[in-house]
């Protein structure tokens, strides 16, 4: 496993982040017990989570993973969780105002049986709460001592240089980390929010790196996808597997250029595919939401996989994102040139 630093903290994270939405839900203890084991022991050491994920129970399983688990370990433990969305019917149980983020990080502290998270994500705008007052909060639970950074997560572009501006004009604790959906086959972030990650060196966390399965290489054009996969599952997830992913000619070009590609290097598509994300400009560690233990071991190698600047090529001019309208278009694509990254010493090509 890689290191990098926390966007612009002092604080080293692996390369790959290890994802727990379906820990105590789809992935059972002893199984979810196993993926964590392991993954600390390849060196892997950022763990994502949220509130919301399988009703708390995602929270209380790492809770007693942390039970079981020596001091020494724990203490390598990166720990990043999330709260926005609603976990109870009452009506302030919802949004990023002060008397919600209060209430649900004190829950998720109990839950994860720890005294302090070290990153503390907004899992997505709230559009009816002044961002002064989530802000507010958020720099009091830094200075008690509560949290050490904080994160945002689905943010646009705009929201998220908003959130910025305004915590550096109130001499606020400005976020660090952003969690946007971001793959091979998932680029449309590129037209403003990787650019205002980079100018504001805000780290990227990418969720769903695999497109939800999709890069892995087991569905099969113009072929029903298998029993027990996440496209036959039904729902929203079949829902974004099949028109996102499954419905465009271009992501079959791409998924064919990685399996070319994983064959050649003697990986397998999901390394590929995870290797190009995590030399993206600005990211810091893609979020791996392995299910099971094979799941993990697969994606493990594609931590320090080199794909090299031919395949690497290869894979950013099929998989290039191609916006028609302004100010996307070529119109945009005249405006961007090149951009000049955070660390002021290389010049990134990001279209």
């Amino acid at each position: 496993m890689k290191y990098r630093k926390l966007a612009n903290t002092g604080t080293s994270v692996s390369n790959l982040a290890l994802g727990a939405m379906d820990f105590g839900s789809k992935t059972n203890e002893t199984e979810a017990f196993a993926i964590l084991d392991r993954f600390f022991e390849a060196g892997g050491n950022l763990v994502d989570t949220a509130n919301v994920y399988g009703g708390g129970e995602s929270e209380k399983l790492l809770g007693r993973w942390f039970a079981g688990r020596p001091a020494d370990v724990i203490d390598r433990v990166v720990l990043a969780t999330k709260a926005r969305f609603g976990t109870g019917p009452d009506v302030n149980e919802n949004g990023s105002s002060r008397r919600n983020l209060d209430r649900a990080m004190t829950a998720s502290l109990r839950r994860l049986g720890r005294e302090k998270i070290d990153l503390y994500q907004l899992h997505g705008w709230d559009p009816l709460t002044p961002i002064e007052e989530t802000l507010r909060f958020l720099d009091d639970a830094v200075h008690a001592g509560k949290i050490n950074y904080i994160g945002l997560s689905n943010f646009t572009g705009w929201q998220m240089q908003l959130t910025l501006s305004t915590a550096a004009a109130l001499g606020l604790q400005l976020p660090v980390t952003l969690q946007p959906q971001y793959s091979l086959v998932c680029r449309e972030i590129e037209y403003e929010i990787v650019p205002a990650a980079l100018h504001n060196q805000i780290g990227l966390l990418p969720w769903s790196p695999l497109a939800s399965g999709f890069l892995t290489g087991k569905y099969k054009q113009g072929e029903k996808a298998a029993s027990d996969s996440r496209a036959a599952s039904g729902g929203p997830m079949y829902d974004r597997i099949m028109n996102k992913f499954m419905s465009k000619e271009q992501n079959w070009s791409t998924l064919e250029a990685v399996r070319e590609i994983a064959d050649s290097m003697g990986a397998t598509p999901s390394q590929v595919a995870l290797s190009w994300l995590t030399n993206r400009p600005g990211v810091t560690a893609p979020i791996i939401g392995a299910r099971t233990l094979k799941h993990l071991e697969d994606n493990l190698a594609g931590a320090h996989l080199e794909l090299g600047d031919n395949f690497t090529a290869r894979l950013n001019e099929v998989s290039a994102p191609t916006p028609d309208e302004y100010p996307y278009g070529p119109f945009g694509e005249k405006q961007r040139g090149r951009y000049v990254d955070s660390s002021k010493q290389a010049i990134s090509e990001l279209f």
